[in-house]
């Protein structure tokens, strides 16, 4: 995935959402295991630009089954 360099900074998580081709349930999840980074800023959960480019970065290839 790659984000647009000259985008935002950080994102919300509907942001972050709308900026990638995963739910926020899945969001959520990758959070709660530790593969995606965030910041709070009072009641905000903000997720800076490069940890949801790095989040993506770390995911494994596709493997197509033989």
């Amino acid at each position: 995935m790659k984000l647009q360099a000259d985008g935002p900074i950080a994102f919300s998580i509907k942001d972050a959402v709308s900026a990638s081709p995963v739910s926020r349930s899945e969001i959520y999840r990758a959070l709660q295991r530790g593969d995606l980074r965030a910041k709070k800023i009072g009641k905000r959960t903000i997720i800076l630009r490069d940890d949801l480019a790095a989040f993506f970065a770390a995911l494994p290839d596709y493997a197509a089954a033989a």
